[in-house]
């Protein structure tokens, strides 16, 4: 997740979710999502969606399955 993040961390709203990341343990991906906000979700929505085509077309079934894990949380 943060290695996904990274790739936008310019953005405000990625620095704070990366804040918590950072600033936290989280042992459960339903843990990470239950610290964010209505606007956090929003963005991480987005940002999960480009990820997840990355990791496809890249065939990496690692880093899809772990993306697809925390998308699952959002909703």
């Amino acid at each position: 997740m943060r290695e996904s993040l990274s790739n936008y961390s310019e953005n405000e709203m990625c620095q704070q979710i990366i804040a918590k990341l950072e600033e936290n343990q989280y042992s459960e991906e339903i843990e990470f999502v239950k610290d964010l906000s209505e606007e956090e979700i929003s963005y991480l929505d987005q940002v999960l969606e480009n990820e997840l085509d990355y990791a496809r077309n890249a065939q990496d079934e690692v880093r899809t399955k772990q993306l697809l894990e925390v998308f699952e949380q959002l909703f």
